[in-house]
């Protein structure tokens, strides 16, 4: 229902719907778990108060140290003491210091951060998910993808470049590893993917990753289902794959849509395969998926393209349309995580490079990212801008604080 006129609640924050302790796991206990790198003597901030003032931060959209350290300094007195900020003898708290922030983050060890934090948002999706309606519940969606930071090179070092793990329905980044360069992410697919329990879940991924080592174990250990998207960057496979006899299968679903000033079109053709195909390993291999993709912007020619994709799920398994809305999904992480963090976040533009703070930065931003997307949020710029404004509504949100009675905050 739309919120009056009167109501002290943003709009855009009643999507959130009610806060309560049920529905949002605590954040500080998976912060616990990272180690303090820093010397015992002279101490003054412990790790978790450090990290809770800038996940609060972010949350209220901070792009960069400075504003972590800017959130920190127009905070109250009793926001700090909630987020574990030490009281002077005195009376008075002060949070973090830039240059704290930033020696902590560099020193950070930035596996263990990422653990805690894919942890939280894995467990809050789980809660989310049970709490659905039967009708709307199905088999949850993965894709495994990389991101660079563009902004972390420098002349003596390449940029950091990051594989991670991120759910389809309310995106929500749940494992990060960093891996140096993007001809390195095959080796990290399963040190990323260990940790998560995979059990029916279907994984997406591009051709990189088209390792038949990985795909069994995916399979035989995870007892996960994939979705390999081959791209012409494989040209043996994707040559396969397009001479099957797609012009005599009927097209088995279709859908289109017109936003952003041009109208899309995606039909979806299923050939089963056996498990290999014509002498390129896909173990456990059972469909050949074709989506035709047309594209038609306001004033201009129209484009026609074939995607193609390898599946381990068989035809009584899934329907037509839950493997175009995956194969679209995958791509979709780069306007529903990836585009977030450049736009909104200004990853791309951030010139942190020193130690583990480019990454750790990365990871506050994924834990605000998904945190609000798994509550609900559909526009991260405007729920950001909402909470900066009351940054105390940012301590319900991480769990800090839980009030039954109230909504959005």
């Amino acid at each position: 229902m739309p919120a009056v006129a009167s109501s002290p609640v943003p709009a855009v924050l009643e999507k959130l719907g009610p806060l309560d302790a049920d529905r949002i796991a605590d954040l500080r206990p998976y912060l616990e778990s990272v180690p303090d790198p820093r010397s015992r003597r002279g101490r003054w901030y412990s790790l978790t108060a450090i990290l809770l003032v800038c996940a609060c931060a972010a949350v209220c959209g901070a792009k960069s140290i400075d504003e972590l350290a800017e959130f920190g300094e127009r905070a109250t007195n009793s926001l700090l003491a909630s987020l574990g900020v030490r009281r002077h003898l005195l009376g008075w708290r002060r949070s973090p210091k830039p240059v704290t922030l930033g020696r902590v983050l560099q020193a950070l060890d930035g596996d263990a951060l990422d653990q805690a934090v894919g942890a939280l948002l894995a467990d809050r999706h789980r809660i989310t998910a049970s709490a659905d309606v039967p009708e709307a519940r199905s088999r949850q969606v993965i894709a495994v993808d990389g991101k660079a930071l563009k902004g972390s090179a420098r002349l003596a070092a390449p940029r950091r470049h990051l594989l991670s793990a991120v759910t389809h329905d309310r995106v929500a980044t749940i494992a990060q590893v960093e891996v140096g360069a993007k001809t390195n992410e095959v080796r990290h697919f399963k040190p990323l993917l260990a940790p998560l329990d995979l059990a029916d879940t279907v994984v997406t991924f591009d051709a990189l990753h088209s390792v038949k080592a990985n795909i069994t174990w995916l399979v035989e250990t995870k007892k996960a289902h994939y979705i390999a998207v081959i791209k012409t960057n494989q040209p043996t496979a994707y040559a396969q794959l397009a001479a099957l006899p797609w012009t005599s299968i009927k097209v088995q679903h279709t859908a289109s849509a017109t936003a952003h000033g041009r109208r899309e079109s995606r039909s979806i053709k299923t050939c089963a395969i056996a498990d290999n195909l014509g002498g390129i390993a896909f173990p456990h291999a059972h469909l050949a998926i074709r989506v035709h993709r047309r594209r038609k912007p306001t004033g201009r020619p129209e484009t026609r393209e074939n995607v193609y994709a390898v599946t381990s799920l068989a035809a009584h398994q899934t329907r037509p349309a839950d493997l175009a809305a995956a194969i679209r999904g995958h791509w979709g992480i780069e306007n529903s995580s990836h585009y977030i963090r450049d736009v909104t976040f200004a990853e791309d533009a951030s010139t942190i490079h020193a130690g583990t703070a480019p990454r750790a930065m990365a990871t506050i931003r994924n834990l605000a990212i998904g945190t609000l997307k798994i509550l609900g949020a559909h526009n991260i710029a405007k729920t950001t801008r909402a909470i900066r404004h009351e940054p105390e509504r940012s301590l319900a949100i991480l769990g800090i604080t839980n009030n039954q009675d109230t909504h959005g905050t």
